[in-house]
Parts: structure tokens; C-alpha cells; sequence
């Protein structure tokens, strides 16, 4: 099912995570933190709940960003996805009960009114069936993700994109594409 994010709220949350996640406002974290959420599924997959957790061992260096944009530059998305999966691992995103897969570009951002901000980018897991198949869903090759965690039980809130790919439109703008609905997370928790 085609999902243009590029046309609503998404867009402010996810505008080219590259080019938003420029060094204004990244630091460092400091600490591994694992964060475990439940992830709702909506439209299509309304009903469907699963657990997630997130390991976040270390943050991406600037240097990082540069080579995605170039790669995305040079090869669109199918680049991005390549350069991803050439980086070493900053952490882990996995249902509860699986393996999961790494995940390669990590930033975090203070946010002005006290809460944080964390970004990832990574390249999926493209499974045997799908390659057998052939499937439209070789197109979506990235996982894109954004967590916001806020003071106070039960305020932060997050988002995952399990397959997505970027692409331009004919105004320039960068929009994202997902093979199926985001995945809202709630009931968020970050352990120390």
C-alpha cells in the first residue's frame, strides 16, 4: 500500500532525518540507554501490538551524516541504504523476543522546552521471500525512527517506519515513502 508521509504532519517530524540532524543541537550521550515501547499499528494494521526495544550504544559523528547525504546524492535512497549497511553498528532495534538488526545512524537532540529527541536510520533486514518474490517491498530498504522522551509518566511518545524509502518530488522536496503505515510507539520506557 503507497503512503505518501509527504503530505501532512509526517513531514515536520521527519524532513530528510540527514538534513535535520545537522550538529545544531546534537550532543553526546553520554551512556548506553535502552529504551523498551509498545508499538501500535495504525490505518491498516490498527489493532496490531507489538513490544520494541531499542539499544542505543553510542551517537553518530558528524562525519557520519556527511557520508549519507553524499551517498543519497549520488544514488538516492538505494545509496543511503548501501552506505547504512557499510557503517558499524550505534545500537539495536528489535521486537521483543527476536534478534532485531542494528541500527546504524543514531542522533540525539535537546529540545527547548526539556525534552530529548532521538533519531535513527538504518538499513532493513531484506528477508528470502522477499528476494524470492521479488516484491515490491525491495524498493523500501531503510527503517526510519524518532523517539521523544518527556518528563513525566506517560507524555512521551514515538514513531517507527519499518520500510521507507526517500525520494524527491517535483518541487525538490524531500519526502518519505513507506511500504506500509508508521507505527506509533506509546507507553515508552528508558531504562538507565
Amino acid at each position: 500500500m503507497k503512503n505518501l508521509i509527504g503530505r501532512g504532519v509526517a513531514p515536520a517530524l521527519f524532513i530528510f532525518i540527514l538534513v535535520v540532524c545537522s550538529g545544531a543541537g546534537a550532543t553526546a550521550l553520554g551512556q548506553s540507554k535502552h529504551i523498551s515501547a509498545t508499538a501500535r499499528g495504525t490505518s491498516t494494521q490498527m489493532g496490531r501490538i507489538v513490544n520494541v526495544d531499542i539499544r542505543i550504544n553510542s551517537l553518530s559523528p558528524p562525519s557520519d551524516q556527511a557520508i549519507l547525504l553524499e551517498a543519497f546524492q549520488s544514488d538516492g535512497s538505494e545509496g543511503l541504504a548501501n552506505a547504512l549497511d557499510k557503517m558499524r553498528s550505534k545500537g539495536r532495534v528489535a521486537i521483543t523476543g527476536t534478534i532485531g538488526y542494528d541500527l546504524n545512524y543514531i542522533r540525539r537532540f535537546n529540545m527547548p522546552d526539556g525534552s530529548v529527541k532521538i533519531r535513527f536510520v538504518t538499513d532493513r533486514p531484506i528477508f528470502f521471500g522477499e528476494h524470492w518474490n521479488s516484491t515490491r517491498s525491495l524498493d523500501y530498504q531503510l527503517c526510519v525512527g524518532e523517539v521523544i522522551i518527556r518528563q513525566g509518566k506517560g507524555k512521551s511518545s514515538g514513531t517507527i517506519m519499518p520500510a521507507t524509502r526517500l525520494r524527491l518530488n517535483k518541487k525538490g522536496d524531500l519526502e518519505l515513502e513507506t511500504y506500509q503505515n508508521p507505527w506509533e510507539l506509546v507507553n515508552i520506557k528508558v531504562w538507565k
